[in-house]
């Protein structure tokens, strides 16, 4: 079982930067998949970034490409999302995830824990 907690949203005006976290608890994560996914007010949820487990290799969504940069620390158990030039668009409800998916299993949400969220609100 792990235990998923994100931490770092808030209340930020267009072009400026926040980075989220998420640590996790309980069995090492470092041998899966992590990712975040965003959700805002009456939309579905949408990917935002992961990094694969096999690989390590990192994958965007196109919206957020250039802007925002995943990455982890296993010796942490922890995993971030540096998010740069943030525009209202942004604003929505951020969750982390991880488990042992691959490819386009991880785009699609099939993480096996995920963490309550943290909301990011960018203001024009």
């Amino acid at each position: 079982q792990v235990r998923l907690v994100e931490s770092g949203g808030g209340l930020v005006q267009a072009g400026d930067s926040l980075r989220l976290s998420c640590t996790a608890s309980g069995r090492t994560f470092s041998s899966y998949s992590v990712g975040w996914f965003r959700q805002a007010p009456g939309k579905d949820r949408e990917f935002v970034a992961t990094i694969l487990w096999n690989d390590g290799s990192t994958h965007y969504a196109d919206s957020v490409k250039g802007r925002f940069t995943i990455s982890r620390d296993n010796t942490k158990n922890m995993m971030y999302l540096q998010m740069n030039r943030l525009k209202p668009e942004d604003t929505a409800h951020y969750y982390c995830a991880a488990g042992d998916c691959l490819g386009y299993g991880c785009y699609v949400g099939e993480y096996d824990y995920w963490g309550q969220g943290t909301q990011v609100t960018v203001s024009s």
